[in-house]
């Protein structure tokens, strides 16, 4: 156990916020990037989907590379591959360049499951509930604030800015990391699955594509729908193959246990909800007011309206906590996906004053922040101590295929349902309301998958939140050599 607690816990936590702020620092940018890289809008969006592949990628394997190597090794490999991208990035003059350094920014995106597996390494178990709470909203809160931040530095700086205050912040981060996070003098040590990891990323990178390219490319069109069926065939032979190794990279007999599989799909249902308050919010107050639904505002005020979001992201972390130690994460889970139902269904019926979409913007943060914070306490007392960190990352994986899917259907249902105000496209008032809706009944679906998870983990005696090593592993199927 440390001797610093407090010192751990932050440190890891500015971590997890300084790579969840590069997923959204590139966002009020997008519209600007074709004339400032001198292409076209469609070629843009890869700055975006560069980076959720290469982070979909990544997370699995950094997941279990940690485990066989150690959590804090690859924490500062995966903060230098966020250092070496931003610098790229801040330094390109093509699209290839820009969209090379996004992706080398995109591996960094397992960080947040390393921060919560090294919570439980050396936190004590007492501790250990509001830690993890914290460390997993991290990436909600990352991704509220880098929207204003953002916003504010590209309409008031260069925007190469963007991305050397991405980069010192990952290196001030790195800093931090070597002096106070303890390492390990032996990692566990393993045997890696090159042929898993292959085939894995193999399919995640057709599923991917096809998810945030199918709009363009046309979600009937040969090339989406040849992604989809790849990415279903490589799953299906990745399956077969993890069943078989001795040393797999995602256990699949754990990853099935009901208490993780079905926290992993509330993770996945649950991503989806989180993401669209921002893709909508920041798109409604910049509409015109001309359309009777819009305000007007600037892509700085705009983006500033979604940190009310993320502060209270960060107060309900310890309620959270407080609700898992007395009632069990599943509790925490359920009233989180309650209050987001609750925040997404009172923005579909009023939308058209700031408070209303400020009231909003403060549930969905609140419900966030509450189930985010009970998500790695469901896992981890599901799965072997020598698998913390593949486990989480196999659920930070779920929650980023949910936000993907959500931006996906988010920018369809937008452009499909337009009106035409001043002579201009926009999105018409029924899409907004339409995709809100979309959000309440995904975060309510969460609500129903969450209900069916076990209320406590059999075969155990150390309570709701984590099993002993011993327990867990007492459990635990031996692989066949």
């Amino acid at each position: 156990m440390t001797s610093r607690p407090r010192t751990l816990i932050a440190v890891l936590v500015l971590v997890g916020i300084t790579v969840s702020l590069q997923q959204t620092f590139v966002i009020p940018l997008l519209p600007h990037l074709p004339t400032l890289l001198h292409t076209t809008p469609a070629n843009a969006s890869w700055a975006v989907t560069a980076t959720l592949i290469a982070g979909a990628v990544s997370i699995p394997i950094v997941g279990r590379l940690a485990d066989l190597w150690g959590k804090r090794r690859i924490l500062l490999a995966c903060l230098a591959f966020l250092i070496a991208g931003s610098a790229m990035t801040a330094l390109s003059a093509s699209l290839g360049w820009f969209v090379a350094g996004r992706a080398l920014q995109g591996i960094a995106a397992g960080v947040v499951s390393l921060g919560i597996s090294l919570l439980r390494d050396h936190l004590a178990p007492h501790r250990l509930a509001s830690a993890t709470s914290v460390m997993s909203t991290s990436l909600g809160v990352g991704a509220s604030l880098g929207i204003p931040l953002s916003a504010f530095l590209a309409q008031y700086a260069d925007w190469r800015l963007l991305f050397w205050t991405a980069g010192g912040l990952a290196a001030l981060a790195g800093v931090l990391v070597l002096l106070v996070v303890p390492g390990r003098s032996r990692p566990p040590g393993g045997r890696f699955d090159p042929l898993g990891a292959l085939m894995f990323s193999s399919a995640l990178v057709c599923l991917f594509l096809a998810v945030s390219k199918g709009g363009t490319w046309g979600w009937t069109g040969g090339v989406t729908l040849g992604l989809f069926a790849g990415a279903a065939a490589l799953l299906v032979l990745f399956g077969a193959w993890e069943l078989r190794t001795a040393q797999p990279l995602i256990d699949l007999r754990v990853s099935r246990r009901p208490q993780v599989l079905l926290t992993n799909a509330a993770s996945l249902v649950f991503g989806f909800s989180m993401l669209i308050s921002s893709l909508v919010f920041t798109q409604l107050l910049q509409m015109p007011t001309a359309a009777g639904y819009g305000f007007s505002e600037s892509m700085f005020v705009a983006g500033l309206l979604q940190a009310p979001g993320g502060v209270c992201m960060i107060a309900m972390s310890p309620v959270s906590a407080m609700i898992t130690v007395r009632f069990g994460p599943r509790a925490a889970l359920m009233a989180g996906a309650s209050v987001v139902v609750c925040g997404y269904g009172f923005a579909a019926l009023l939308h058209t004053e700031l408070w209303q979409l400020l009231v909003c913007s403060a549930l969905v943060g609140s419900g966030i922040g509450l189930a985010y914070g009970a998500m790695p306490s469901l896992i981890m007392s599901a799965v072997p101590v020598n698998q913390t960190a593949a486990a989480n990352s196999l659920n930070n994986l779920c929650r980023s295929l949910g936000t993907t899917t959500a931006s996906a259907v988010t920018g369809l249902l937008l452009a499909t349902m337009s009106t035409t105000v001043s002579g201009h496209v926009v999105p018409s008032r029924t899409a907004f309301t339409t995709v809100l809706l979309t959000a309440a009944s995904a975060a309510l679906l969460a609500l129903v998958i969450a209900a069916f998870i076990p209320r406590r983990r059999p075969a155990t005696t150390a309570g709701p939140l984590l099993a002993t090593p011993t327990a867990v592993q007492r459990h635990e199927p031996r692989p066949t050599p």
